[in-house]
C-alpha cells in the first residue's frame, strides 16, 4: 500500500512536471516568435500568453519594448515626413522670381498634402495706402464675381494679420461656406489660418480647410512652412527692389553719360562761341535789324490773332443769321397753323403745329445760350446798370411761373424781406436770365411739394471770397428752394459746366442741354456776385444767387415807374427796366387760340415794307401780317427796297433785314434817312445777328429799333403798332405846327 502511494503522488508530480514544462515551452515559443516579428521589423504584435514569475516579467518587457519601439519609429517616421517635405517645399521655393507663381505654386502642394480641400492664399498689397490682403492663388475656392480682399481686423484672416497669430476653429458650421467637388458639396469641419510673416513684417496670411480635423503633425508642418514661405517671399520682394534698383541705377547712369556728353558738346561750343564773339562784335547792326525784323513779324502775328478773334466773332453772328432766319419762318408758320384762322385743320394737325412751334423755341433758347457763352468767353457781354425794385422781380416770377406751378400741382412762393432796401443797382435783364433759369429749373426738377423763391440780406459775417461782395454796403440773397430731385454731393461742381447735369439720364428724362447754369454762374460774375448750391438726394436743392446792392461803375439811374423816356436821333423808344417787364421765353411755350389784340386792330390797313433776301422769311412775314390786316410790300435787296419806297409813299413802316448781298440793311438805312420824306418814317430791323454792338450799329445806321429773328409774331405786332402811332402822331403835331 505505502509502494502504490507512493507511485500515485509521483506520477501526479511528473504529470505536474511535465504540464510545467509544456506551459514553459508554449511561453518561450510565443516570445520566440514575437521576438522574431520585432527583428524583421513587425512591431504590431505582442506577447499575449498567460505567465508567472520571471516568465511574466519577461513577457511584460517584451511588450513594453514592442510599444516604445513602435512609437519611436512612429517618431521617426513623423519626423521624416516633416523634414522630407519641408524641404521639399523649400527647394521648390528656391530661384523663384514670382510672386504669384509662388502663391500658386502653395497652394497646388501643400493643400492635399496637409489633408485639406480647401486653401486660399492672401498676399498684402503694398499698392495700397491702408494695408489690404488680396486673395493671390486658391484650391478647390468657388471664386466670386467680385474681388476677394480683407483689411486689418476683418474677417479671420484680417485678424490673424492684426493678432499675427494663428487662428484655428473647430465649431459646427452654419453652412456659409461649402467646399464642392463636381459631384456634392460638404462643410468643413477644422479650419486654420496662419499669418506669413519675416522678421515681424506681415507678408500674407495662408488659409485652409478640411472636412477632417488636422493632425498635429499638418499643424506642426504648418506651423513651420509659413516661416520658410516668410523667408522665401521676402527674398523674392527684395530681389525685386533690387533688380529695379539696378534697373533705375543703370537708367541714371545712362542719363549721367548723356548728361557728360551733352556737358562736353556744350564746353565744345562754348569754345566755338568764344572764338566767334570778335567776328559777332562786326555784326551788331546786322542782329540789331534781324531784332526789328523779328519785332514787326510779332506784331503781324498780334494783328492775325485779332482778325481771328473777328474772324470768329462774324463766324457766330453769321452762324447766327442762318440759324435764325429759318427758324423764324419756322416759328411764324407754326404759330399760323396752330391759330387755324381759316378752322380748316384738324386737332391733330394742331397739335403738330404746336409741336413744331416747341421744338423750333427749344433750338432757339439753345442758340441764345451758345451765344451767350460765346460773348461772355470772348469777353464782349455788356452790362447795363439800372434800379430794380424787389416788388417788380415779385410780380414777374409770380406772373411767370405761377401758371407752371399750377400745372404741375406744386405750390410757389415768393418771400421779401422787410429788411432789404427799396431797389438796388444792377444789370436787370441779366438778373432777370438769372432768375429764370434757377426758378425753370426748380420747377422741372420737382414733381410734388414746392418751389420757393426768398429774397433776403446775406448774413453780415458772410465771406463769399468775391471782391465785389466784400466791397458792397449790403448783400442781397436770392434763395431759390425746391423739393425735388436734389444733387449728389459729388455732382455738384459738375452741374456748373457747360453741357453738363448732375445725371446724364436727366437730359432725356427732363429736356435741357446743361447750358443754363453756366451761363447764370457767368452772368452772377458779371454783376459781381456768385451762385452757392446745398442739396440733398431726394430732399430738394436751394440754389442762392449772392448780389452786391449796387454795381460798381458809371451806373445810369432810371426811374423806378415805367415810362418812355425822350429819343435818341433816330426817335427810338425805349421802356424803363425797373419792372422787369421783358418778355419771357419759356423752355416749351404754349400756343393759345389766335385773337385780335387792339395792336393788331390799330395796324389794320397799314402798309408794311419787307426789305430781306431770303424768300421763306418773306413768306412767313407776309402770312402772318396780312392775316393782322396789313398790306405787305416786299423787295429782295436794298436798292429795289428804296425804289419802292420812292414809288408807294403810304408806307407806314419798314422791316429791315441787316444781312444782304451788295447792298446791306446799315446802307439802305442810310440811304432812306438821306431822304427828308422819310425821316420819321419808322424802320425796325429784322435781323438774325445777336451779337454784342449790332444794335448800336443798327441804331447809328438810323434804324427805329431793333428786333432778332426768330420773333415773337405779338411781340413784333405790338412792336409796329407802337412805332406806327407814335409816327402818325409826329406826323399830325407837325401839320398842325406847320
Amino acid at each position: 500500500a505505502e509502494v502504490k502511494g507512493v507511485s500515485g503522488t509521483w506520477r501526479d508530480l511528473t504529470d505536474n512536471v511535465n504540464q510545467l514544462a509544456s506551459t514553459l515551452t508554449t511561453q518561450l515559443r510565443a516570445i520566440a516568435e514575437v521576438s522574431t516579428s520585432v527583428t524583421r521589423g513587425d512591431l504590431t504584435q505582442s506577447v499575449a500568453v498567460e505567465a508567472q514569475g520571471e516568465v511574466a516579467e519577461l513577457k511584460d518587457n517584451i511588450n513594453q519594448m514592442i510599444v516604445t519601439l513602435r512609437e519611436t519609429t512612429k517618431a521617426n517616421a513623423e519626423q521624416g515626413w516633416l523634414d522630407s517635405n519641408l524641404a521639399r517645399i523649400g527647394g521648390l521655393l528656391q530661384g523663384q522670381r514670382d510672386l504669384g507663381e509662388v502663391c500658386r505654386m502653395i497652394m497646388t502642394e501643400v493643400t492635399p498634402l496637409v489633408d485639406a480641400q480647401l486653401g486660399a492664399f492672401f498676399m498684402v498689397d503694398h499698392e495700397e495706402a491702408v494695408m489690404r490682403l488680396r486673395l493671390a492663388a486658391s484650391y478647390g475656392y468657388v471664386a466670386r464675381n467680385h474681388e476677394v480682399t480683407f483689411g486689418p481686423g476683418e474677417a479671420l484672416v484680417g485678424q490673424a494679420a492684426v493678432s499675427r497669430r494663428t487662428i484655428r476653429v473647430r465649431a459646427a458650421h452654419d453652412g456659409a461656406l461649402t467646399m464642392r467637388s463636381g459631384l456634392m458639396s460638404m462643410p468643413p469641419s477644422d479650419l486654420v489660418v496662419l499669418p506669413v510673416l519675416f522678421e515681424g513684417e506681415m507678408l500674407g496670411v495662408i488659409e485652409f480647410a478640411s472636412v477632417a480635423a488636422f493632425s498635429g503633425l499638418h499643424l506642426t508642418f504648418l506651423e513651420r512652412l509659413v516661416a520658410a514661405i516668410g523667408v522665401a517671399l521676402n527674398t523674392i520682394q527684395a530681389n525685386r527692389r533690387t533688380e529695379e534698383l539696378l534697373a533705375q541705377s543703370q537708367r541714371l547712369a545712362r542719363e549721367m553719360q548723356d548728361q557728360s556728353a551733352e556737358l562736353q558738346r556744350t564746353n565744345a561750343e562754348l569754345e566755338d562761341k568764344a572764338q566767334l564773339l570778335s567776328e559777332q562784335k562786326g555784326n551788331i547792326e546786322t542782329k540789331n535789324r534781324e531784332i526789328e525784323l523779328a519785332r514787326l513779324g510779332l506784331e503781324e502775328k498780334a494783328q492775325q490773332l485779332s482778325r481771328a478773334s473777328a474772324y470768329k466773332t462774324e463766324f457766330l453772328a453769321n452762324m447766327s443769321h442762318e440759324l435764325r432766319t429759318p427758324l423764324n419762318s419756322l416759328l411764324l408758320l407754326a404759330r399760323l397753323l396752330a391759330d387755324n384762322s381759316e378752322h380748316n385743320l384738324t386737332e391733330k394737325q394742331i397739335e403738330f403745329a404746336r409741336t413744331i412751334h416747341s421744338a423750333g423755341s427749344d433750338l432757339l433758347s439753345l442758340i441764345d445760350d451758345i451765344l451767350d457763352l460765346s460773348k461772355i468767353e470772348a469777353g464782349r457781354m455788356d452790362v447795363e446798370p439800372d434800379q430794380v425794385d424787389f416788388d417788380g422781380v415779385r410780380s414777374y416770377v409770380e406772373q411767370a411761373f405761377t401758371p407752371q406751378a399750377d400745372e404741375k400741382g406744386l405750390e410757389f412762393r415768393v418771400e421779401v424781406s422787410d429788411d432789404l432796401p427799396e431797389s438796388i443797382v444792377t444789370d436787370a435783364q441779366r438778373l432777370q436770365q438769372i432768375l429764370r433759369n434757377l426758378l425753370s429749373n426748380a420747377v422741372k426738377f420737382t414733381d410734388n411739394g414746392s418751389v420757393t423763391l426768398r429774397i433776403h440780406p446775406a448774413p453780415p459775417e458772410a465771406d463769399f471770397g468775391i471782391p465785389a461782395l466784400a466791397a458792397a454796403r449790403q448783400v442781397v440773397a436770392f434763395a431759390v428752394s425746391d423739393t425735388g430731385i436734389g444733387i449728389s454731393d459729388e455732382k455738384l461742381s459738375l452741374i456748373f459746366e457747360a453741357f453738363q447735369q448732375a445725371d446724364g439720364t436727366t437730359s432725356r428724362k427732363y429736356g435741357g442741354t446743361g447750358l443754363g447754369l453756366s451761363i447764370s454762374r457767368e452772368f452772377a460774375a458779371l454783376l459781381g456776385g456768385t451762385i452757392l448750391v446745398s442739396s440733398s438726394p431726394g430732399a430738394g436743392s436751394t440754389f442762392t444767387l449772392y448780389m452786391p446792392d449796387a454795381l460798381v461803375g458809371d451806373a445810369i439811374p432810371v426811374p423806378s415807374m415805367p415810362q418812355l423816356p425822350a429819343s435818341h436821333s433816330a426817335g427810338e423808344p425805349r421802356r424803363a427796366l425797373s419792372s422787369l417787364d421783358l418778355p419771357l421765353i419759356t423752355a416749351r411755350p404754349e400756343l393759345e387760340t389766335h385773337t385780335v389784340s387792339p395792336a393788331s386792330r390799330q395796324l389794320d390797313g397799314a402798309t408794311v415794307l419787307i426789305v430781306d433776301d431770303d424768300v421763306r422769311n418773306v413768306f412767313a412775314l407776309t402770312s402772318a401780317l396780312e392775316m393782322h390786316g396789313l398790306n405787305v410790300l416786299y423787295s429782295d435787296n436794298g436798292v429795289d427796297g428804296v425804289r419802292l419806297l420812292a414809288e408807294h409813299p403810304e408806307v407806314d413802316i419798314v422791316l429791315m433785314d441787316a444781312m444782304m448781298p451788295e447792298q446791306d440793311g446799315y446802307e439802305t438805312t442810310r440811304g432812306i434817312r438821306r431822304n427828308q420824306r422819310f425821316a420819321d418814317l419808322p424802320v425796325v430791323f429784322l435781323t438774325a445777328k445777336a451779337m454784342p454792338g449790332d444794335r448800336e450799329s443798327a441804331l447809328a445806321a438810323g434804324a427805329s429799333d431793333y428786333i432778332t429773328k426768330p420773333v415773337d409774331l405779338d411781340e413784333l405786332i405790338e412792336l409796329m403798332a407802337r412805332w406806327v402811332n407814335a409816327s402818325d402822331n409826329s406826323g399830325t403835331e407837325s401839320q398842325n405846327g406847320g
